[in-house]
């Protein structure tokens, strides 16, 4: 199981698959051409504790990091990992 990602240029997702069915998602909107705010994280039941969620930030931490941009971390699972991550905070605005 990997993370994919698939955007739109205004709104994405940072999702992952298991047998093509898909068990945890991390929504986000772009807000300008160097910014985008994370507002809602979810994992399938099924498969909480096991770390997808954190899996879907550093994700996006690693997407916005590529591209030059910054997060806002509005979903509170997303802004609880910031809080947690010290080492993201050079993404955070």
């Amino acid at each position: 199981m990997q993370v994919q990602n698939k955007n739109d240029g205004k709104r994405g997702a940072f999702f992952i698959e298991d047998n093509g069915k898909e068990v945890a998602l991390m929504h986000y909107i772009f807000s300008g051409p160097d910014k985008f705010i994370i507002d809602h994280t979810e994992v399938d039941e099924a498969y909480e504790g096991k770390g997808l969620g954190k899996q879907l930030v550093r994700a996006g931490v690693e997407y916005a990091r590529e591209h030059k941009m910054k997060i806002l971390p509005y979903c509170p699972f997303a802004k609880k990992i910031f809080e947690l991550t010290p080492e993201f905070g050079d993404v955070v605005f």
